[in-house]
């Protein structure tokens, strides 16, 4: 999509910290960390949500956790870490373009977030 920012940082036309790229995923540095490790981890195709997975475009996902794995190894992420997608207006999600945070290196609370 022209106007996505993540389909702009997955085409090179906007600058990040990339942590991992291949020809399916790209892997940057968020900028507004929430944790000292907070990397994204996004599809280079466009698929706006959790909610639009499809059977033809799974695949990806599931390469997008495999690559999760391989990071968390190459940064040292070996006492755990935490994945979140957020999803639809309600989940939070700022930009609409499917992307996993991986955040670690600290002690993660639960719930993840103060309750109302």
């Amino acid at each position: 999509m022209a106007d996505c920012i993540f389909c702009k940082i997955a085409a090179g036309e906007i600058p990040s910290t990339k942590v991992y790229e291949d020809g399916q995923v790209v892997a940057f540095k968020d900028l507004e960390p929430q944790a000292p490790v907070h990397v994204l981890v996004i599809p280079k195709a466009h698929i706006a949500s959790a909610k639009e997975i499809t059977p033809e475009n799974s695949a990806v996902v599931a390469h997008i956790f495999e690559v999760i794995a391989k990071i968390a190894d190459e940064l040292g992420l070996e006492n755990g870490f935490r994945v979140i997608n957020n999803c639809g207006e309600d989940g939070m999600q700022s930009v609409q373009h499917l992307h996993f945070h991986l955040l670690g290196q600290k002690k993660m609370g639960w719930p993840p977030f103060p309750q109302d």
